[in-house]
């Protein structure tokens, strides 16, 4: 009898749920390691940060994707060390073993090795921190209107660091709040002089889209009242000051990180391995200097002639490498394997209700028709039925009355020192 080759995957984003979708009840027998229960879709973190959906509603627990999977595993644990003499994945609780090892562990927030900024600043890369950002910028308000003209200047200004499509998104969302959702829930307080300020390096807001995208989002923004600051970097952040290269203060006590990302890299590998924290692949995902060794998504750096610095860390790039290195390994013979290349489908953003950019191939377009292509499409990535559903209320719901009833502030309590 035939033993089946086991095959662990670390990481359950797009990259990682994909592969362990394409090798689903086939003759392999397939391991998901997570630190984390469920899957997450990244690209509406913005919506649970600024109180638009819940985050239930974009996240996907592992064990409910694979309830009848008759060959797919997951366990719940960390990584710590890839032991790859003797095909060993070592975690926090246990160690596994591997006939095949596939890494997807993504991006975290890249703080360029800011210490200071990585400990007061909030990144956007988890569930977890998309729900701190909400509570965070709630609580300002609710500090707001009992402190009132005691109030220091630093809870009036929201600054986000970053003008990719997760700075710009987030700076509208929080705008739109901002025009129609504050001023109804305190009706007291004056939101005029409520701040959104988005800092950016580059020029022009979405700097990888064409210039048409960036001379439209960049309009959108300021007429959603946006304070788009072009050509600035911040140096620091300490608390209660970011501070820019140009010698500029902002005072602020909610700065949201959007400004880069950096691999998640595991110990157990040489640095000759990795390439700006990714690590170095060939044209079928494989880690040079390993055989049974593969990196795919974010993490993966893969030279080919038409991307020569690497492929783009995006969502399209991860599913398809996946897709790809799936069906490699359900081919008996290695000579078939495919190559991998990417092929751009084009980019999209929005900045707030009926405005939006989108770049494809063939055609760029932008404003209302834009808007309600990115809504439809971001609709259809969501994996259930009953998510898209939840979804769909809740935008219509927005749409309607310009309003949200998500705006829960939720805290963990400490019991004994800790928090439960």
């Amino acid at each position: 009898m035939e033993t089946r080759e086991k095959i662990i995957i670390i990481g359950g984003g797009f990259a990682g749920l994909q592969l362990a979708k394409t090798l689903n009840n086939k003759n392999k027998k397939v391991i998901v390691l997570d630190r984390v229960n469920h899957h997450m879709f990244q690209p509406l973190f913005y919506q649970v940060a600024s109180g638009r959906i819940e985050p239930s509603n974009i996240s996907f627990p592992f064990r409910k994707i694979f309830q009848q999977s008759r060959n797919t595993q997951f366990r719940m644990t960390e990584v710590k060390e890839i032991d790859a003499a003797n095909n060993k994945v070592i975690t926090d609780e246990a160690e596994f073993t591997y006939d095949k090892l596939i890494i997807a562990t993504g991006c975290k927030t890249n703080f360029f090795g800011n210490k200071e900024l990585e400990g007061k600043a909030f990144g956007m890369k988890n569930t977890q921190e998309a729900i701190s950002i909400r509570n965070h910028v709630l609580m300002t308000f609710e500090k707001l209107i009992i402190e009132k003209s005691r109030s220091d200047d630093g809870n009036w200004n929201i600054v986000i660091v970053g003008s990719g499509p997760t700075g710009v998104e987030l700076a509208g969302a929080f705008a739109e709040m901002k025009k129609d959702i504050l001023p109804r829930d305190y009706p007291y307080m004056n939101f005029d002089q409520l701040k959104i300020i988005l800092v950016s390096s580059t020029e022009k807001p979405l700097a990888v889209m064409s210039s048409e995208a960036q001379e439209k989002s960049e309009k959108y923004l300021k007429d959603l009242g946006v304070t788009f600051m072009s050509g600035e970097v911040v140096t620091d952040y300490d608390g209660d000051k970011v501070h820019l290269r140009s010698g500029k203060e902002i005072p602020s006590n909610n700065v949201i990180w959007a400004a880069g990302v950096t691999g998640n890299v595991i110990d157990g590998f040489p640095e000759e391995k990795l390439v700006r924290n990714r690590y170095i692949v060939d044209r079928y995902n494989k880690i040079k200097g390993y055989d049974n060794i593969y990196a795919i998504g974010d993490i993966a750096y893969m030279e080919t002639p038409r991307y020569a610095q690497g492929h783009p860390q995006v969502a399209n790039v991860a599913i398809n490498q996946a897709k790809n290195l799936g069906r490699n390994l359900l081919k008996k013979n290695a000579g078939e394997w495919k190559e991998y290349e990417y092929e751009d489908r084009g980019s999209l953003a929005t900045i707030g209700k009926h405005r939006a950019v989108v770049d494809l191939p063939f055609i760029k377009f932008q404003g209302f028709l834009a808007w309600y292509f990115w809504m439809f499409l971001h609709l259809m990535l969501i994996l259930s039925v009953r998510n898209k559903l939840a979804i769909f209320f809740n935008w219509m719901w927005s749409y309607i009355n310009k309003d949200s009833s998500l705006r829960l502030i939720i805290i963990p309590t400490k019991k004994n020192g800790t928090l439960q």
